[in-house]
């Protein structure tokens, strides 16, 4: 490909046999009783002054994201509904809701943390570049992990929940990778409040230097994380990535992207947030509660919408769609 890229890549369709999550009798039931807690009437998240749940909280617990956790728990009930509560909790305090563009964009400027492509499997790939480092150790590094999750997430189409993670440390000059402090947080948070969310780990151009940091970290990787990371891949070759979703440098993709801050931003920050509206407008066509489907609000399905409205229903069974 010759072309050079400039932008990030719009998602693509849902693969063909893309479905909604099937679950046993067993696994209904333990969903159930984590429906019901959030649900009931009269609930207020524990131990916050104002416990009644915002609309993007409603959003955000939908029907997979409960599975989410309860699948991180092994399918405990009431593991799931703590964990759940602790993420919510963490997602107020941290400022995943508040935190804008123009906070998080002086992390952005040298393109060290990229959404561009997608896996053999419709993932998004979040690339980072630790050498292209531009600013001083801060919390804000941290938040731009999390903004950028976020963003993730709304890249992800039906019958998508996970992502790619492409970590490349072959580029020279600029300043170190983070402190070992910095990676710990940032592993927390995505073991604790992303469960679910990470499909695999690509490491490639490692330094001696950073092969005994990840020995460091590696007894604080849950067994499931551990075994996502894999360094040194042929993307290509071993079937993970096709060339035309992989950018070329480094990686042996076809893509060729250049990041020019002032052309990428903009156009990520408007892709992002036309598909995030696009989904909540139909959430809320669907009840605008919490347990409706990702796969029915992520989908273009023709008087869909109207006919839930008819039945009074809160979700649509599908099984083919296109994605937006």
């Amino acid at each position: 490909m010759s072309s050079i890229d400039y932008v990030p890549i719009p998602p693509p369709p849902p693969k063909s046999d893309a479905a909604p999550p099937k679950l046993t009798a067993e696994q209904e039931e333990k969903y159930t009783k984590v429906y019901d807690h959030f649900t009931k009437a009269g609930y207020a998240l524990p131990g916050d002054n104002n416990g009644e749940f915002t609309d993007e909280e409603k959003f955000w617990l939908s029907y997979e994201c409960l599975l989410r956790y309860l699948r991180a728990t092994k399918w405990d009930a009431q593991k799931a509904t703590e964990r759940l509560e602790s993420t919510l909790k963490w997602r107020r305090e941290y400022g995943v809701y508040t935190h804008t563009p123009e906070y998080i964009e002086p992390e952005f400027v040298t393109g060290k943390q990229l959404l561009f492509g997608y896996d053999s499997q419709n993932r998004p790939a979040l690339y980072m570049f630790p050498s292209r480092q531009n600013t001083e150790t801060s919390d804000r590094q941290i938040h731009q992990v999390v903004w950028t999750l976020e963003r993730a997430a709304d890249l992800m189409g039906p019958g998508t929940e996970t992502l790619a993670l492409m970590i490349d440390y072959g580029e020279k000059g600029g300043k170190s990778g983070p402190p070992f402090s910095t990676s710990l947080k940032v592993l927390n948070i995505l073991q604790d409040h992303y469960p679910e969310r990470l499909g695999r780990a690509f490491v490639i151009n490692v330094p001696f230097l950073l092969n005994a940091f990840y020995k460091m970290i590696n007894p604080f990787i849950d067994p499931v994380t551990r075994e996502k990371l894999k360094f040194n891949p042929n993307c290509v070759k071993e079937g993970h990535f096709e060339p035309d979703m992989l950018i070329k440098e480094n990686w042996g993709g076809e893509r060729t992207l250049e990041y020019v801050h002032e052309k990428f931003w903009p156009a990520l920050l408007e892709l992002t947030r036309e598909r995030r509206e696009k989904h909540k407008e139909r959430w809320r066509e669907l009840g605008g509660e919490i347990g409706v489907k990702e796969w029915d609000y992520k989908v273009e399905i023709p008087d869909a919408v109207e006919e839930v409205k008819e039945k009074g229903e809160g979700v649509i069974e599908t099984t083919v769609a296109v994605a937006v």
